[in-house]
């Protein structure tokens, strides 16, 4: 059997796990029929869910696994756990049972057992974690979201060309544009990695699709379809943008439930109000992927429920089936060809700071 359809599944992981993992997987099954999955947990909660699905039941292989891996669980206490869900579910991709993991359970675990047990590509020297994101224009892929607060300007490059497949193989782009998050959009703005970085960007294979610095402000206004930071940076602007999203939630509640009139105004704007909710609707966007590991890695969200659930496995089978990670070592071998000749693809500008210059490290802030 080709690994090339089969994920293998933490089933303990989540705040309604497993009974939410066994539904979504059963919602999963529809879309990916041809899928396979792995599935590791307890056989005494997992055998009768399983038993009573229609579908996924046939697709589906069950594997006892002793421990769990709680949600605040430290790192370092859950890579003692050999025999955890979680860590059976990232085994399988290691020896190859499985083309890529999903868990819904604690990010820190799974981020730390991922490295540690997968490892980085060749060519990758950190991991970045990359979600999807509503904007005005459409959809936007956000990398890096907190996998790392440490970062060089050659980490910024890796992340831009793995966001830039990303959005390829997940949204469907033909050539999706790629901004690195700033503190204005002039080119001396930042500091020397971003400048560095930006350098590099200019004259690289993406180099057409490159825009340049962009502002928060344009993650929402959908400037580009792929915006690169460092970890610490991103995770606070994903967190920004959630809070302003529930805020604007709960105010439109309030405005429509403040007296009679408010609420006639409702019953005329439901129909808009239905589609705002369906295009804002967080479930629709679970499935954060750490990107640049031996193997796929999507991390759904703690509190999804089943239908959010199988989107992230929706994200997970793209990559899988589009061969992604095959994709982000051709893509990382170009970029590499064209720093190592200096040649930069047609049309693009010359770089103003020389991709010898890259600076070997540095801290996350401005």
């Amino acid at each position: 059997m080709s690994r090339n359809n089969i994920l293998a599944v933490d089933a303990m992981g989540g705040d309604q796990a497993p009974e939410m993992v066994i539904a979504g997987l059963e919602i999963a099954a529809k879309r990916h029929p041809d899928a396979k999955f792995l599935v590791y947990g307890d056989l005494a909660k997992l055998q009768p869910l399983l038993a009573a699905t229609k579908r996924v039941k046939s697709q589906v292989s069950l594997f006892h696994a002793a421990d769990i891996i709680s949600g605040d669980m430290k790192p370092t206490i859950a890579l003692r756990l050999r025999d955890s869900s979680l860590r059976r579910a990232i085994d399988a991709v290691l020896t190859n049972e499985a083309a890529g993991v999903i868990s819904a359970g604690n990010t820190g675990a799974l981020l730390a057992l991922s490295k540690i047990v997968l490892k980085t590509m060749p060519g990758i020297d950190r991991p970045a974690m990359a979600a999807i994101a509503p904007s005005a224009k459409g959809d936007v892929v956000l990398l890096d979201l907190g996998a790392n607060v440490v970062y060089d300007a050659r980490n910024l490059v890796e992340y831009a060309v793995m966001g830039e497949m990303f959005a390829r193989v997940v949204l469907g782009l033909p050539a999706p544009t790629v901004g690195l998050l700033n503190i204005g959009s002039e080119e001396g703005k930042g500091d020397e990695i971003l400048r560095s970085a930006a350098a590099t960007l200019r004259e690289s294979p993406i180099a057409k699709q490159f825009h340049g610095f962009v502002e928060g402000h344009d993650i929402a206004g959908g400037t580009v379809d792929v915006v690169v930071t460092d970890g610490f940076t991103g995770n606070v602007a994903l967190k920004t943008g959630e809070g302003a999203l529930r805020l604007v939630v709960g105010q439109l509640k309030e405005v429509f439930n403040s007296g009679p009139f408010a609420k006639m105004g409702y019953l005329f704007a439901r129909g808009g109000l239905k589609r705002l909710r369906e295009t804002l609707d967080p479930q629709r966007y679970n499935g954060a992927v750490f990107l640049g590991l031996n193997g796929v890695v999507v991390k759904s969200h703690g509190g999804a429920d089943a239908e959010g659930f199988a989107h992230a496995i929706d994200v997970a089978m793209d990559m899988i089936t589009n061969d992604f990670n095959q994709r982000i070592r051709e893509g990382l071998s170009a970029m590499d060809q064209a720093i190592l000749t200096g040649e930069a693809p047609a049309d693009a500008p010359a770089a103003s700071i020389p991709a010898s210059s890259i600076p070997a490290a540095g801290v996350s802030g401005r």
